[in-house]
């Protein structure tokens, strides 16, 4: 496994110190390994969220140059989003039965 060199602040000299201290980890390296594991899923989650945005963007585009939208007056708008509230909440109760 190679090596490399890093450098460290005195706080996370002391928090991997405390960490190898408490026996959860036998040294340093494993410390830096299970931060860098929680690093890529933290990358792997937020590239499978950006994914999904875009997804979603695409069909709202899609959706709009159809024509499939519905035009809500700003006196309406409450309204209208509690309404589909209602609806989301029967189709979840629905789907769970």
């Amino acid at each position: 496994m190679p090596t490399r060199n890093v450098v460290l602040t005195e706080h996370h000299e002391e928090v991997i110190d405390r960490l190898v201290k408490s026996g959860r980890y036998q040294n340093a390296s494993e410390v830096l390994r299970e931060g860098l594991r929680m690093i890529e899923q933290r990358e792997a989650r937020e590239a499978a969220k950006l994914e999904a945005l875009r997804e979603a963007a695409r069909i709202g585009f899609a959706d709009l140059k159809e024509g499939r939208f519905v035009t809500v007056s700003g006196d309406t708008l409450e309204e209208y989003v509690g309404g589909l509230g209602r609806e989301a909440k029967a189709r979840a109760r629905k789907a769970g039965a």
